[in-house]
């Protein structure tokens, strides 16, 4: 009889329904890595201020604010974190003020759209996280990334662990897991990639590792202490 089949391909498809608010909280130390970057780049953000249109709990707003002098912090959905429910796609430029940067975990299906109005929107730059096949495609290669190429694409050499509706510690327990005693882990690989403006930009795509930093970055907080009862409370 033939097993499942776990090929990397296979594994690192993410399927989402349509209308799915694609909900896969961002491990905190992932943010603080590429703001470790753009500060090797000599960009001073505590002297900056930063939007973030994809909220969700809060988990990349937090180290955004230790790095940013101000943070604009909103969602399409209300998950409880206190901050404003907006629609960052609809609606015209001129409803939201520019800011220097705009950093972003979008749903997989409207990343394109995300970037775009996020390069109008920002004054120094767009950093994004997104799957590593979010670089595939044959419409992002011509509407997107082509015409309007990133600065930096930044492979995290650590696997960025992201778990549909909650914020587990890799390694750690996931009680939610499909597999009862199973640990956070993930099939699916992820990097950066980000737009700077013109005057700040490389004249190509510069591609660069994010060495194994996860250990240092993390902190006290990170990690919710009861992923099942965040999950029960919003499921009710």
């Amino acid at each position: 009889m033939t097993g499942a089949n776990r090929s990397t391909a296979v594994m690192q498809r993410r399927v989402e329904a349509h209308d799915s608010l694609d909900d896969f909280p961002t491990p905190p130390w992932a943010t603080r890595a590429i703001c470790e970057f753009l500060a090797t780049l000599g960009f001073d953000l505590a002297q900056s201020d930063c939007r973030e249109p994809c909220a969700n709990r809060g988990h990349m707003v937090r180290p955004l604010r230790e790095a940013f002098a101000r943070v604009i912090a909103s969602d399409v959905h209300d998950y409880g974190a206190g901050f404003a429910v907006d629609d960052y796609l609809f609606g015209l430029d001129a409803h939201f003020e520019q800011t220097d940067w705009t950093f972003l975990n979008p749903p997989f299906r409207l990343a394109q759209e995300f970037i775009e109005r996020a390069i109008r929107l920002s004054r120094v730059g767009v950093a994004v996280i997104a799957r590593n096949s979010f670089a595939e495609g044959q419409g992002r290669a011509a509407e997107l990334f082509l015409p309007n190429p990133p600065s930096y694409e930044l492979q995290f050499s650590e696997r960025v662990v992201m778990l549909k509706g909650r914020l587990v510690r890799a390694g750690a327990l996931d009680p939610l897991a499909a597999k009862p005693g199973a640990t956070a882990s993930s099939a699916t690989t992820y990097s950066a990639f980000v737009w700077l403006k013109r005057d700040a930009a490389p004249a190509d795509t510069r591609k660069r590792w994010i060495s194994g930093c996860r250990a240092r970055l993390e902190r006290a907080g990170d990690y919710p202490d009861d992923v099942t009862g965040i999950a029960l409370l919003e499921a009710a």
